[in-house]
Protein backbone atom coordinates (compact mmCIF):
# COMPACT_ATOMS: atom_id res chain seq x y z
CA UNK A 1 0.00 0.00 0.00
CA UNK A 2 0.96 3.70 -0.38
CA UNK A 3 0.13 6.17 2.02
CA UNK A 4 0.33 9.63 1.70
CA UNK A 5 3.86 10.80 2.43
CA UNK A 6 4.73 8.09 0.28
CA UNK A 7 2.23 9.99 -2.43
CA UNK A 8 3.89 13.34 -2.05
CA UNK A 9 7.36 12.39 -2.45
CA UNK A 10 6.65 10.36 -5.56
CA UNK A 11 4.82 13.40 -7.30
CA UNK A 12 7.55 15.28 -6.06
CA UNK A 13 10.52 12.99 -7.76
CA UNK A 14 8.55 12.81 -10.67
CA UNK A 15 8.12 16.85 -11.27
CA UNK A 16 11.87 16.92 -10.39
CA UNK A 17 12.39 14.28 -12.98
CA UNK A 18 10.75 16.30 -15.97
CA UNK A 19 12.46 19.69 -14.75
CA UNK A 20 15.85 17.83 -14.96
CA UNK A 21 14.68 16.93 -18.51
CA UNK A 22 12.96 19.44 -19.73
CA UNK A 23 15.15 20.43 -22.56
CA UNK A 24 15.58 16.89 -23.54
CA UNK A 25 11.67 16.72 -23.99
CA UNK A 26 11.86 20.46 -25.74
CA UNK A 27 13.76 19.61 -28.06
CA UNK A 28 11.37 16.69 -29.72
CA UNK A 29 8.95 19.37 -30.74
CA UNK A 30 9.09 18.75 -34.37
CA UNK A 31 8.26 22.65 -35.63
CA UNK A 32 11.47 24.45 -35.18
CA UNK A 33 9.33 27.51 -33.79
CA UNK A 34 10.63 29.37 -30.71
CA UNK A 35 6.97 28.49 -28.56
CA UNK A 36 6.27 27.43 -25.72
CA UNK A 37 7.62 23.60 -25.72
CA UNK A 38 6.31 21.17 -24.38
CA UNK A 39 8.55 19.78 -21.50
CA UNK A 40 8.50 23.57 -20.34
CA UNK A 41 5.05 23.36 -20.15
CA UNK A 42 4.86 20.22 -18.70
CA UNK A 43 7.36 21.12 -15.98
CA UNK A 44 6.08 23.89 -14.90
CA UNK A 45 2.39 22.79 -14.64
CA UNK A 46 3.33 19.78 -12.32
CA UNK A 47 6.16 22.13 -10.06
CA UNK A 48 3.41 23.85 -9.37
CA UNK A 49 1.66 20.86 -7.51
CA UNK A 50 5.06 19.62 -6.08
CA UNK A 51 5.89 23.19 -4.31
CA UNK A 52 2.72 23.52 -2.84
CA UNK A 53 3.35 19.07 -1.36
CA UNK A 54 6.54 19.94 -0.67
CA UNK A 55 4.91 22.60 2.31
CA UNK A 56 2.59 20.06 3.63
CA UNK A 57 1.93 18.69 6.88
CA UNK A 58 3.74 15.19 7.31
CA UNK A 59 0.71 12.92 8.41
CA UNK A 60 -0.64 13.92 5.01
CA UNK A 61 -3.72 11.41 3.62
CA UNK A 62 -3.84 9.83 -0.10
CA UNK A 63 -6.87 11.63 -0.46
CA UNK A 64 -5.12 15.37 0.62
CA UNK A 65 -2.37 14.89 -1.65
CA UNK A 66 -4.70 14.04 -4.71
CA UNK A 67 -6.24 16.85 -4.31
CA UNK A 68 -3.57 19.42 -3.43
CA UNK A 69 -1.65 17.81 -6.60
CA UNK A 70 -5.51 18.64 -8.60
CA UNK A 71 -6.22 21.54 -7.90
CA UNK A 72 -2.50 23.14 -8.23
CA UNK A 73 -2.17 21.30 -11.40
CA UNK A 74 -5.39 22.77 -12.86
CA UNK A 75 -4.62 26.21 -12.13
CA UNK A 76 -1.08 26.28 -12.80
CA UNK A 77 -1.30 24.15 -16.23
CA UNK A 78 0.43 25.77 -19.01
CA UNK A 79 0.37 25.01 -22.80
CA UNK A 80 -1.88 21.89 -24.44
CA UNK A 81 0.32 19.02 -22.83
CA UNK A 82 0.41 20.87 -19.67
CA UNK A 83 -3.69 20.67 -19.58
CA UNK A 84 -3.39 16.94 -20.39
CA UNK A 85 -1.26 16.09 -17.69
CA UNK A 86 -3.42 18.50 -15.21
CA UNK A 87 -6.58 16.29 -16.37
CA UNK A 88 -5.10 13.03 -15.66
CA UNK A 89 -4.65 13.74 -12.34
CA UNK A 90 -7.83 15.12 -11.71
CA UNK A 91 -9.06 11.94 -12.79
CA UNK A 92 -6.53 10.19 -10.32
CA UNK A 93 -7.65 12.81 -7.08
CA UNK A 94 -11.73 11.80 -8.31
CA UNK A 95 -10.93 8.14 -7.47
CA UNK A 96 -8.89 8.59 -4.71
CA UNK A 97 -10.65 11.43 -3.36
CA UNK A 98 -11.82 9.59 0.33
CA UNK A 99 -8.47 6.94 0.59
CA UNK A 100 -6.25 7.10 3.30
CA UNK A 101 -3.50 4.48 1.03
CA UNK A 102 -3.66 3.67 -2.12
CA UNK A 103 -3.80 -0.21 -3.81
CA UNK A 104 -2.64 -1.35 -7.39
CA UNK A 105 -6.59 -1.96 -7.80
CA UNK A 106 -7.37 1.84 -7.02
CA UNK A 107 -4.64 3.23 -8.45
CA UNK A 108 -5.83 1.48 -11.65
CA UNK A 109 -8.73 2.97 -11.59
CA UNK A 110 -7.72 6.19 -11.18
CA UNK A 111 -5.37 6.28 -14.18
CA UNK A 112 -8.10 4.87 -15.86
CA UNK A 113 -10.46 7.42 -14.96
CA UNK A 114 -7.72 10.48 -15.52
CA UNK A 115 -7.63 9.30 -19.14
CA UNK A 116 -10.84 9.06 -19.89
CA UNK A 117 -11.09 13.25 -18.31
CA UNK A 118 -7.83 13.82 -20.87
CA UNK A 119 -9.91 12.37 -23.74
CA UNK A 120 -12.87 14.13 -23.22
CA UNK A 121 -11.12 17.28 -22.94
CA UNK A 122 -9.66 17.48 -26.46
CA UNK A 123 -11.86 18.03 -29.20
CA UNK A 124 -10.33 16.11 -31.84
CA UNK A 125 -8.16 13.55 -29.83
CA UNK A 126 -5.15 12.28 -31.87
CA UNK A 127 -3.70 8.67 -31.97
CA UNK A 128 0.15 8.92 -31.41
CA UNK A 129 0.37 11.20 -28.57
CA UNK A 130 0.34 11.83 -25.00
CA UNK A 131 -3.34 10.46 -24.79
CA UNK A 132 -2.49 7.59 -26.94
CA UNK A 133 0.96 6.50 -23.73
CA UNK A 134 -1.51 7.39 -20.96
CA UNK A 135 -4.07 5.13 -22.33
CA UNK A 136 -1.72 2.51 -22.91
CA UNK A 137 -0.14 2.74 -19.43
CA UNK A 138 -4.00 2.78 -17.83
CA UNK A 139 -4.67 -0.80 -19.77
CA UNK A 140 -1.45 -2.42 -18.80
CA UNK A 141 -2.21 -0.91 -15.07
CA UNK A 142 -5.62 -2.60 -15.38
CA UNK A 143 -4.21 -5.96 -16.34
CA UNK A 144 -1.23 -5.79 -13.89
CA UNK A 145 -3.33 -4.82 -11.22
CA UNK A 146 -5.77 -8.41 -11.79
CA UNK A 147 -2.15 -10.20 -11.22
CA UNK A 148 -1.01 -8.51 -8.41
CA UNK A 149 -2.95 -6.03 -6.26
CA UNK A 150 0.63 -4.20 -5.48
CA UNK A 151 0.78 -0.62 -6.62
CA UNK A 152 4.43 -0.30 -6.85
CA UNK A 153 4.08 -3.63 -9.48
CA UNK A 154 1.09 -1.38 -11.19
CA UNK A 155 2.93 1.38 -11.43
CA UNK A 156 6.03 -0.85 -12.74
CA UNK A 157 3.50 -1.69 -15.59
CA UNK A 158 2.72 1.34 -16.15
CA UNK A 159 6.25 2.65 -17.01
CA UNK A 160 7.12 -0.11 -18.87
CA UNK A 161 3.83 0.45 -20.87
CA UNK A 162 4.37 4.05 -21.91
CA UNK A 163 7.86 3.34 -22.68
CA UNK A 164 6.44 0.95 -25.24
CA UNK A 165 3.90 2.95 -26.25
CA UNK A 166 6.11 5.73 -26.94
CA UNK A 167 7.98 3.95 -29.47
CA UNK A 168 4.69 3.64 -31.46
CA UNK A 169 3.73 7.06 -31.58
CA UNK A 170 5.72 7.89 -34.60
CA UNK A 171 3.84 4.85 -36.19
CA UNK A 172 0.18 6.08 -35.55
CA UNK A 173 1.69 9.96 -36.24
CA UNK A 174 3.39 10.68 -39.71
CA UNK A 175 4.61 13.95 -38.92
CA UNK A 176 6.79 12.18 -36.03
CA UNK A 177 7.87 9.46 -38.63
CA UNK A 178 8.80 11.91 -41.07
CA UNK A 179 10.89 14.11 -38.54
CA UNK A 180 12.80 10.71 -36.55
CA UNK A 181 11.27 11.89 -33.33
CA UNK A 182 8.74 9.87 -30.98
CA UNK A 183 6.28 12.73 -29.56
CA UNK A 184 7.22 15.04 -26.94
CA UNK A 185 4.29 14.84 -24.65
CA UNK A 186 4.42 11.00 -24.06
CA UNK A 187 8.15 11.50 -23.74
CA UNK A 188 7.25 14.18 -20.65
CA UNK A 189 4.26 11.32 -19.36
CA UNK A 190 7.57 8.44 -19.21
CA UNK A 191 9.63 10.66 -17.53
CA UNK A 192 7.32 11.89 -14.62
CA UNK A 193 6.77 8.22 -14.20
CA UNK A 194 9.78 6.94 -13.73
CA UNK A 195 10.39 9.74 -11.32
CA UNK A 196 7.40 8.37 -9.11
CA UNK A 197 8.92 4.87 -9.81
CA UNK A 198 12.14 5.51 -8.72
CA UNK A 199 10.76 6.84 -5.33
CA UNK A 200 8.33 4.23 -4.48
CA UNK A 201 10.29 1.50 -5.48
CA UNK A 202 13.90 2.23 -4.99
CA UNK A 203 13.67 4.68 -2.30
CA UNK A 204 15.44 7.20 -4.25
CA UNK A 205 14.37 10.98 -4.47
CA UNK A 206 15.54 12.06 -8.18
CA UNK A 207 16.98 15.42 -7.49
CA UNK A 208 16.31 18.31 -9.37
CA UNK A 209 19.85 19.14 -10.84
CA UNK A 210 20.65 19.64 -14.54
CA UNK A 211 21.74 16.50 -16.11
CA UNK A 212 25.63 16.93 -17.84
CA UNK A 213 25.48 17.24 -21.75
CA UNK A 214 28.97 15.83 -23.38
CA UNK A 215 30.17 17.75 -25.60
CA UNK A 216 32.65 16.99 -28.75
CA UNK A 217 35.54 19.44 -29.38
CA UNK A 218 36.78 20.92 -32.85
CA UNK A 219 33.05 21.62 -34.32
CA UNK A 220 31.52 24.36 -34.80
CA UNK A 221 28.10 23.18 -32.40
CA UNK A 222 31.10 22.74 -29.46
CA UNK A 223 31.87 26.59 -29.64
CA UNK A 224 28.33 27.50 -29.66
CA UNK A 225 27.40 25.53 -26.36
CA UNK A 226 30.78 25.73 -24.90
CA UNK A 227 30.80 29.59 -25.52
CA UNK A 228 27.16 29.73 -24.02
CA UNK A 229 27.58 28.07 -20.94
CA UNK A 230 29.63 31.10 -19.93
CA UNK A 231 26.62 33.92 -20.72
CA UNK A 232 25.92 34.00 -17.01
CA UNK A 233 29.57 34.44 -15.66
CA UNK A 234 30.19 38.14 -15.58
CA UNK A 235 33.78 38.65 -14.49
CA UNK A 236 34.33 41.02 -17.18
CA UNK A 237 32.42 43.52 -18.89
CA UNK A 238 32.86 42.33 -22.46
CA UNK A 239 31.61 39.43 -24.45
CA UNK A 240 34.15 39.39 -27.61
CA UNK A 241 33.95 36.69 -30.47
CA UNK A 242 35.39 36.70 -33.56
CA UNK A 243 36.63 34.84 -36.70
CA UNK A 244 40.87 35.13 -37.94
CA UNK A 245 41.34 33.54 -41.68
CA UNK A 246 44.78 31.99 -40.92
CA UNK A 247 47.85 33.22 -42.27
CA UNK A 248 50.91 31.60 -42.27
CA UNK A 249 51.82 32.42 -38.81
CA UNK A 250 48.97 30.57 -37.53
CA UNK A 251 50.79 27.54 -36.56
CA UNK A 252 49.84 25.11 -33.81
CA UNK A 253 51.82 26.47 -31.33
CA UNK A 254 50.85 30.48 -32.17
CA UNK A 255 47.22 29.12 -31.31
CA UNK A 256 47.98 27.81 -28.23
CA UNK A 257 49.86 30.80 -28.05
CA UNK A 258 46.86 32.89 -28.61
CA UNK A 259 44.50 30.66 -26.37
CA UNK A 260 47.20 31.28 -23.37
CA UNK A 261 47.42 35.21 -23.98
CA UNK A 262 43.56 35.21 -23.82
CA UNK A 263 42.93 33.53 -20.55
CA UNK A 264 45.78 36.27 -19.03
CA UNK A 265 43.45 39.15 -20.13
CA UNK A 266 39.74 37.37 -19.37
CA UNK A 267 38.42 34.03 -18.58
CA UNK A 268 35.55 31.96 -20.41
CA UNK A 269 38.06 31.23 -23.11
CA UNK A 270 37.46 29.10 -25.88
CA UNK A 271 39.19 28.55 -29.08
CA UNK A 272 38.28 26.45 -31.90
CA UNK A 273 40.11 25.87 -35.34
CA UNK A 274 40.26 24.27 -38.77
CA UNK A 275 42.78 24.47 -41.58
CA UNK A 276 41.31 28.14 -42.56
CA UNK A 277 40.36 30.06 -39.62
CA UNK A 278 40.86 30.16 -35.84
CA UNK A 279 37.09 31.18 -33.98
CA UNK A 280 37.58 32.85 -30.56
CA UNK A 281 35.52 33.50 -27.57
CA UNK A 282 37.09 35.28 -24.53
CA UNK A 283 35.31 37.44 -21.91
CA UNK A 284 37.12 40.72 -20.99
CA UNK A 285 37.62 44.22 -19.74
CA UNK A 286 39.63 45.06 -23.01
CA UNK A 287 38.42 43.25 -26.62
CA UNK A 288 40.90 45.53 -28.45
CA UNK A 289 43.92 43.88 -27.04
CA UNK A 290 42.00 40.80 -28.19
CA UNK A 291 41.29 41.61 -31.48
CA UNK A 292 45.04 43.18 -32.06
CA UNK A 293 47.00 40.20 -30.76
CA UNK A 294 44.39 38.13 -33.06
CA UNK A 295 45.93 39.82 -36.13
CA UNK A 296 49.30 38.51 -35.65
CA UNK A 297 47.53 35.19 -36.72
CA UNK A 298 45.24 36.08 -39.96
CA UNK A 299 42.84 38.57 -40.92
CA UNK A 300 39.97 39.22 -38.72
CA UNK A 301 36.88 38.14 -40.54
CA UNK A 302 34.11 38.11 -38.17
CA UNK A 303 33.93 40.36 -35.09
CA UNK A 304 31.22 40.74 -32.39
CA UNK A 305 31.35 42.84 -28.88
CA UNK A 306 28.56 42.85 -26.58
CA UNK A 307 28.54 44.39 -23.04
CA UNK A 308 27.45 41.94 -20.85
CA UNK A 309 26.48 43.86 -17.92
CA UNK A 310 24.04 45.77 -19.86
CA UNK A 311 22.25 42.95 -21.45
CA UNK A 312 22.21 41.48 -18.36
CA UNK A 313 20.69 44.44 -17.08
CA UNK A 314 17.83 44.90 -19.32
CA UNK A 315 17.33 40.92 -19.82
CA UNK A 316 16.59 41.22 -15.75
CA UNK A 317 14.37 44.32 -15.90
CA UNK A 318 11.88 42.34 -18.71
CA UNK A 319 12.09 38.71 -16.87
CA UNK A 320 11.03 41.00 -13.86
CA UNK A 321 7.91 42.77 -15.69
CA UNK A 322 6.99 39.53 -17.56
CA UNK A 323 7.17 37.50 -14.41
CA UNK A 324 5.12 40.68 -12.75
CA UNK A 325 2.30 40.52 -15.09
CA UNK A 326 2.01 36.54 -15.17
CA UNK A 327 2.31 36.96 -11.60
CA UNK A 328 -0.52 39.20 -11.53
CA UNK A 329 -3.32 38.25 -9.22
CA UNK A 330 -5.95 41.40 -9.60
CA UNK A 331 -8.85 41.45 -7.49
CA UNK A 332 -12.08 39.84 -9.06
CA UNK A 333 -14.49 42.59 -10.18
CA UNK A 334 -18.85 42.33 -9.69
CA UNK A 335 -20.35 41.92 -13.00
CA UNK A 336 -21.99 45.35 -14.01
CA UNK A 337 -21.67 45.98 -17.68
CA UNK A 338 -22.89 43.23 -20.38
CA UNK A 339 -19.78 42.62 -22.27
CA UNK A 340 -15.92 42.08 -21.42
CA UNK A 341 -12.89 41.06 -23.22
CA UNK A 342 -10.19 39.38 -22.20
CA UNK A 343 -6.89 38.78 -24.82
CA UNK A 344 -3.40 37.46 -24.62
CA UNK A 345 -0.81 39.11 -26.09
CA UNK A 346 3.05 39.64 -25.24
CA UNK A 347 4.69 43.08 -26.33
CA UNK A 348 3.69 46.43 -24.94
CA UNK A 349 2.58 47.80 -28.81
CA UNK A 350 0.09 44.66 -28.78
CA UNK A 351 -0.31 45.54 -25.47
CA UNK A 352 -1.90 48.99 -25.85
CA UNK A 353 -3.37 48.10 -29.37
CA UNK A 354 -5.68 45.93 -27.64
CA UNK A 355 -6.33 48.18 -24.62
CA UNK A 356 -7.16 50.76 -27.44
CA UNK A 357 -9.74 47.93 -29.05
CA UNK A 358 -11.48 47.80 -25.79
CA UNK A 359 -9.99 44.68 -24.34
CA UNK A 360 -10.41 45.24 -20.42
CA UNK A 361 -7.44 42.77 -19.93
CA UNK A 362 -4.69 41.64 -21.63
CA UNK A 363 -2.64 38.76 -20.39
CA UNK A 364 1.07 38.59 -21.25
CA UNK A 365 2.08 35.66 -23.19
CA UNK A 366 2.30 33.78 -26.04
CA UNK A 367 4.75 32.15 -27.98
CA UNK A 368 7.39 30.66 -25.17
CA UNK A 369 5.11 32.40 -22.38
CA UNK A 370 2.08 30.45 -22.31
CA UNK A 371 0.05 32.06 -19.54
CA UNK A 372 -1.77 29.03 -16.73
CA UNK A 373 -5.17 28.39 -16.07
CA UNK A 374 -4.84 30.63 -13.10
CA UNK A 375 -3.34 33.52 -14.96
CA UNK A 376 -6.62 33.48 -17.58
CA UNK A 377 -9.09 32.85 -14.78
CA UNK A 378 -7.51 35.56 -12.71
CA UNK A 379 -7.93 38.13 -15.88
CA UNK A 380 -11.47 36.77 -16.32
CA UNK A 381 -12.82 37.21 -13.14
CA UNK A 382 -11.45 41.22 -13.09
CA UNK A 383 -13.38 41.86 -16.03
CA UNK A 384 -16.69 43.66 -14.48
CA UNK A 385 -19.08 41.70 -17.07
CA UNK A 386 -22.04 39.30 -17.14
CA UNK A 387 -20.13 38.12 -20.47
CA UNK A 388 -16.57 37.86 -21.20
CA UNK A 389 -15.07 36.94 -24.42
CA UNK A 390 -11.34 35.64 -24.35
CA UNK A 391 -8.88 35.34 -27.46
CA UNK A 392 -6.35 32.67 -26.64
CA UNK A 393 -4.35 33.96 -29.86
CA UNK A 394 -2.58 30.75 -29.81
CA UNK A 395 -3.08 26.96 -30.54
CA UNK A 396 -1.11 26.18 -27.41
CA UNK A 397 -3.56 28.33 -24.85
CA UNK A 398 -6.55 27.24 -26.44
CA UNK A 399 -7.28 24.25 -23.98
CA UNK A 400 -6.05 26.04 -20.95
CA UNK A 401 -8.37 29.09 -21.37
CA UNK A 402 -11.28 26.21 -21.32
CA UNK A 403 -10.32 25.43 -18.38
CA UNK A 404 -9.99 28.40 -17.19
CA UNK A 405 -13.83 29.34 -17.80
CA UNK A 406 -14.54 25.95 -16.72
CA UNK A 407 -13.88 27.27 -13.57
CA UNK A 408 -16.11 30.49 -13.54
CA UNK A 409 -19.77 29.79 -12.39
CA UNK A 410 -21.20 33.64 -11.84
CA UNK A 411 -20.42 34.89 -15.51
CA UNK A 412 -20.65 33.79 -19.01
CA UNK A 413 -17.78 33.04 -20.42
CA UNK A 414 -17.00 32.70 -24.46
CA UNK A 415 -14.04 31.67 -25.74
CA UNK A 416 -13.40 33.06 -29.88
CA UNK A 417 -11.01 30.42 -30.79
CA UNK A 418 -8.36 33.10 -32.06
CA UNK A 419 -4.54 30.89 -33.06
CA UNK A 420 -2.82 34.06 -33.97
CA UNK A 421 -2.98 37.99 -32.50
CA UNK A 422 -3.84 38.84 -35.73
CA UNK A 423 -7.34 36.77 -35.93
CA UNK A 424 -8.02 38.71 -32.35
CA UNK A 425 -6.93 41.74 -33.56
CA UNK A 426 -9.82 41.50 -36.13
CA UNK A 427 -12.66 39.51 -34.05
CA UNK A 428 -12.18 42.13 -31.62
CA UNK A 429 -12.72 44.64 -34.66
CA UNK A 430 -15.79 42.81 -35.18
CA UNK A 431 -17.75 43.15 -32.24
CA UNK A 432 -20.80 44.87 -32.14
CA UNK A 433 -22.10 46.74 -28.90
CA UNK A 434 -25.78 46.59 -30.14
CA UNK A 435 -25.78 43.02 -31.11
CA UNK A 436 -26.73 40.26 -29.04
CA UNK A 437 -24.34 37.43 -27.45
CA UNK A 438 -25.01 35.18 -30.33
CA UNK A 439 -24.49 37.50 -33.34
CA UNK A 440 -21.06 38.66 -31.83
CA UNK A 441 -19.77 35.43 -31.34
CA UNK A 442 -20.94 35.08 -35.45
CA UNK A 443 -19.27 38.27 -36.21
CA UNK A 444 -16.27 37.71 -34.45
CA UNK A 445 -15.87 34.37 -35.97
CA UNK A 446 -16.42 35.00 -39.36
CA UNK A 447 -13.86 37.90 -38.90
CA UNK A 448 -11.20 35.91 -37.61
CA UNK A 449 -11.67 32.74 -40.39
CA UNK A 450 -11.21 35.68 -42.96
CA UNK A 451 -7.76 36.43 -41.72
CA UNK A 452 -4.64 35.29 -43.58
CA UNK A 453 -1.13 35.01 -40.54
CA UNK A 454 2.25 35.57 -41.79
CA UNK A 455 4.96 35.21 -39.19
CA UNK A 456 8.61 35.98 -39.50
CA UNK A 457 10.46 34.44 -36.90
CA UNK A 458 13.76 32.37 -36.47
CA UNK A 459 14.12 27.91 -36.30
CA UNK A 460 15.19 27.54 -32.80
CA UNK A 461 16.50 24.29 -33.26
CA UNK A 462 18.14 22.42 -35.87
CA UNK A 463 15.33 20.27 -37.86
CA UNK A 464 14.60 19.16 -41.16
CA UNK A 465 11.10 20.06 -43.45
CA UNK A 466 10.28 18.43 -46.91
CA UNK A 467 13.61 19.39 -49.35
CA UNK A 468 14.14 22.22 -46.16
CA UNK A 469 17.00 21.98 -43.96
CA UNK A 470 16.95 24.19 -41.06
CA UNK A 471 19.95 25.03 -38.66
CA UNK A 472 19.14 26.95 -35.52
CA UNK A 473 18.52 31.10 -36.17
CA UNK A 474 17.74 30.60 -39.61
CA UNK A 475 15.55 33.36 -40.48
CA UNK A 476 12.01 31.17 -41.66
CA UNK A 477 8.64 32.28 -42.68
CA UNK A 478 5.15 31.15 -41.95
CA UNK A 479 2.13 31.25 -43.70
CA UNK A 480 -0.65 30.31 -41.71
CA UNK A 481 1.43 27.77 -39.52
CA UNK A 482 3.04 26.47 -42.52
CA UNK A 483 6.80 27.03 -43.42
CA UNK A 484 6.96 28.09 -46.88
CA UNK A 485 10.54 29.10 -47.26
CA UNK A 486 13.52 30.36 -44.99
CA UNK A 487 16.41 33.51 -45.92
CA UNK A 488 18.94 35.46 -44.07
CA UNK A 489 17.15 39.14 -43.72
CA UNK A 490 13.95 39.28 -41.26
CA UNK A 491 12.99 42.88 -43.62
CA UNK A 492 13.19 40.89 -46.72
CA UNK A 493 11.84 37.36 -45.82
CA UNK A 494 8.66 39.84 -44.44
CA UNK A 495 8.15 41.71 -48.20
CA UNK A 496 8.66 38.13 -49.57
CA UNK A 497 6.02 36.66 -47.54
CA UNK A 498 3.80 39.44 -48.25
CA UNK A 499 3.74 38.51 -51.75
CA UNK A 500 2.82 34.98 -51.58
CA UNK A 501 0.68 35.57 -49.09
CA UNK A 502 -1.38 38.73 -51.20
CA UNK A 503 -4.31 37.57 -53.77
CA UNK A 504 -6.75 39.94 -56.03
CA UNK A 505 -9.30 39.96 -53.17
CA UNK A 506 -7.49 41.28 -50.25
CA UNK A 507 -8.20 45.07 -49.32
CA UNK A 508 -6.41 44.89 -45.81
CA UNK A 509 -2.97 44.79 -45.09
CA UNK A 510 -1.13 45.31 -41.19
CA UNK A 511 2.07 44.81 -40.51
CA UNK A 512 2.96 44.05 -37.02
CA UNK A 513 6.85 44.20 -36.53
CA UNK A 514 8.90 43.13 -33.12
CA UNK A 515 11.00 44.27 -30.16
CA UNK A 516 14.18 43.06 -32.24
CA UNK A 517 13.07 45.03 -35.38
CA UNK A 518 14.22 48.45 -35.83
CA UNK A 519 12.01 51.45 -36.97
CA UNK A 520 14.09 51.89 -39.97
CA UNK A 521 13.95 48.27 -40.81
CA UNK A 522 10.06 48.12 -40.43
CA UNK A 523 9.90 51.08 -42.69
CA UNK A 524 11.47 49.44 -45.13
CA UNK A 525 9.28 46.31 -45.23
CA UNK A 526 6.49 49.00 -45.85
CA UNK A 527 7.64 51.13 -48.10
CA UNK A 528 8.61 48.11 -50.42
CA UNK A 529 4.72 46.53 -49.63
CA UNK A 530 3.63 50.18 -50.25
CA UNK A 531 5.02 50.52 -53.39
CA UNK A 532 4.10 47.05 -54.72
CA UNK A 533 0.44 47.33 -53.03
CA UNK A 534 -0.84 50.53 -51.66
CA UNK A 535 -2.56 51.75 -54.70
CA UNK A 536 -5.48 49.16 -54.21
CA UNK A 537 -4.88 48.06 -50.65
CA UNK A 538 -5.14 49.95 -47.43
CA UNK A 539 -1.36 49.20 -45.82
CA UNK A 540 -1.23 49.79 -41.74
CA UNK A 541 2.26 49.51 -40.00
CA UNK A 542 2.00 48.59 -35.84
CA UNK A 543 4.72 48.94 -33.72
CA UNK A 544 3.95 44.82 -31.33
CA UNK A 545 7.01 45.08 -29.77
CA UNK A 546 6.27 41.10 -29.90
CA UNK A 547 9.62 39.14 -28.45
CA UNK A 548 10.43 36.13 -31.08
CA UNK A 549 8.55 37.26 -34.07
CA UNK A 550 10.52 40.16 -36.09
CA UNK A 551 7.04 40.41 -38.03
CA UNK A 552 3.39 39.27 -38.19
CA UNK A 553 1.47 40.26 -41.45
CA UNK A 554 -1.97 40.29 -41.03
CA UNK A 555 -4.13 39.82 -44.97
CA UNK A 556 -7.65 40.54 -44.94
Amino acid sequence: MINGVLLKNAIISGANNIVRHKKEVDELNIFPVPDGDTGTNMSMTITAAAKLLAESEEGISVAEVSKMTSSAMLRGARGNSGVILSLLFKGIAEVLKESEEVDGVLFADALTLGVEYAYKAVMNPTEGTILTVARLAAEAARIAADVENDPIIVLGAVCNAAEDALTQTPELLHVLKKAGVVDAGGKGLCIIFEGMLSLLRDGVMINIDAPVEVKKENTDDFFKNAAAEFDSEINFTYCTEFIVGKNDNATADSVAELRAYLEGIGDCVVVVEDDDIIKTHVHTENPGLALETALKYGQLLTVKVENMREQHRIAAEKHEQELKLLEESPEPAEPEKEFGFVSVAAGEGLYELFKDLGVDRVVSGGQSMNPSTENLYNAIMAVPAKVVFVFPNNKNILMAARQACELITDRKTVIIPTRTVPQGIAAMLAYDEQATVELNIEYMMEAAKKILTGQVTYAARDSEFGSTKLREGDIIALNNGKLVFKDKDPVKAAIKLTKEMVSKSTTFITIIYGEKVSEAQANLAYDAIQAKYGSSVDITLVNGGQPLYYFLISVE
